[in-house]
Formats: C-alpha cells, structure tokens, sequence
C-alpha cells in the first residue's frame, strides 16, 4: 500500500479534526516518506527502507520562502489558518534544520497571521535532542504521540526504525513540565501472527501510568480514521474511547475524544 503522501512543502489549509483550519508544513521529502517510526495505521504507507541514504529535505530558505507566499495569498482571501502545523510525509522533527526552520516559522507567523497557533505532530523520537527540545518549547501546540505503555505494545504498533528506549521517551517528555499535548492512537487486530490491542485493562492502565509521569496539559485520543497499511486493524468504537477518556479525566488531567 503506497499510502497517501503530500506534494508540496506547504499545503491546504485543509479541515482538521483537532485543530481546525490547519496550514500544514511537510519538512520531509515531496514523494516519499520519510519517518524514525513504521507506524502499522500510518496513512503515509510504511516507511522505506535505507531512507537515510537517498531522501532530499526541503531547505530551511525553502520553507521559509513558501510558507511566506503562501499566507501572503490567505492573507489576501481573509481566510487564514487556526494553526500552522508541521505534519507531512513522516516525522517533522528529524529534518536537521527543524530548530531554524522553527523560528522562521514564528517570525512569519507574527507578520502575516498572528492569531494561527503553530503547532507540530510528531512522534516524540527526538524529544532527546536538546535543539529540537528547546524549539518545540516555543510552539503554541506541542503535540507528541504515544500510543502505548508497555514497552512491547510499543513496538508492535509503532515500530521504531533505530532502537528507542520508551522509558525514555517518557522521561523526556515529562521535561516539558506540562507544555505538551499527548496525543494516542488506540486499535487493535492482526499484524504477523501478533495480536495488538492497546485497549485492554492492562495496556490502558500502564499507558495512563506513563501520563501520570509526563503530566500533559492535555490528552487528545482517537481511532483510525484513514486507510492504514495494515489491513486487519480495527477501528475502536467512540464508546469504548470514552471510557478510557473518563480513567484520564479520574486522574487529573484534560482529555478529549476525536
């Protein structure tokens, strides 16, 4: 399954379910993915393999040059954008320049659309890196993934392509003291003989355990919505989401179900 790409550095705004108009910003090559995880419900497909040796990334004049048209035109239309969100073909925060790309980003958002939140997705694989975690510092909307609380659910569903220690990812993001949104995927069916679910009593109570650790400002849980490569996982029910909304919201913290 090849899975559905964006062809552009910058693209929409298109409709989102969590952050409403949303200009998105794809720092990752035009045509492929390019990821550090091979998520088993990624819409972008599975991540190829020896990326590292044969994809291009957009430069940071790049980016800068046409994010900067771009609003120009929606500033014209009057409709500009709720959020400018570093999304795409992969994992934002692996671009090497992701830190300068960041401030660009802000600077350009103060001139031409000041009310837009800027705002990443990412799936906190380099929150270890202290230039990439000083730069989401400065985003309106930080949003990190984990989909799991045990270390093997981990890897089944999100298949990191180098070695990743979940501890500490947890770890690093209870760094942000707060000024992170966690947002997780819940699923479950076949992949390789393995049964995946991480809805069950068990899964659900150790990854709230890890968001008692991050203590995120708030907890953003949804069900697959696109094709995923993996053809055999099943959608959860908004029912059952609910429930596990209402074991986050027992605990303290703020959630919402999308």
């Amino acid at each position: 399954m090849p899975g559905f790409l964006f062809h552009q550095v910058v693209f929409g705004p298109v409709r989102s379910r969590r952050l409403g108009l949303s200009l998105g910003i794809n720092l990752l090559p035009l045509h492929s993915k390019y990821c550090s995880f091979n998520c088993i419900y990624c819409e972008c497909g599975w991540t190829p393999p020896g990326q590292k040796e044969s994809q291009e990334l957009p430069s940071r004049a790049l980016v800068a040059e046409a994010l900067e048209a771009r609003l120009k035109e929606l500033n014209k239309e009057h409709h500009l954008p709720d959020a400018i969100t570093y999304a795409g073909n992969g994992e934002p925060t692996i671009h090497p320049e992701f830190a300068g790309i960041v401030k660009d980003t802000l600077r350009l958002r103060d001139r031409w659309s000041p009310a837009s939140k800027v705002t990443v997705l990412s799936n906190a694989s380099m929150v270890h890196d202290p230039a990439v975690f000083n730069a989401l510092k400065t985003l309106d909307n930080n949003i990190q993934k984990l989909d799991a609380g045990s270390d093997r659910m981990f890897h089944l569903i999100n298949n990191p392509v180098d070695p990743v220690n979940l501890d500490r990812i947890v770890a690093d993001l209870a760094r942000f003291e707060g000024r992170v949104v966690i947002q997780s995927m819940f699923l479950r069916g076949t992949y390789h003989d393995e049964h995946i679910d991480n809805t069950t009593e068990d899964e659900v109570t150790t990854w709230l355990e890890r968001l008692k650790v991050i203590r995120p400002s708030m907890v953003m849980i949804y069900p697959i919505d696109r094709a995923t490569p993996v053809r055999t996982l099943e959608k959860i029910p908004e029912k059952e989401l609910k429930l596990i909304a209402e074991r986050v919201a027992s605990a303290g913290l703020k959630v919402s179900v999308y």
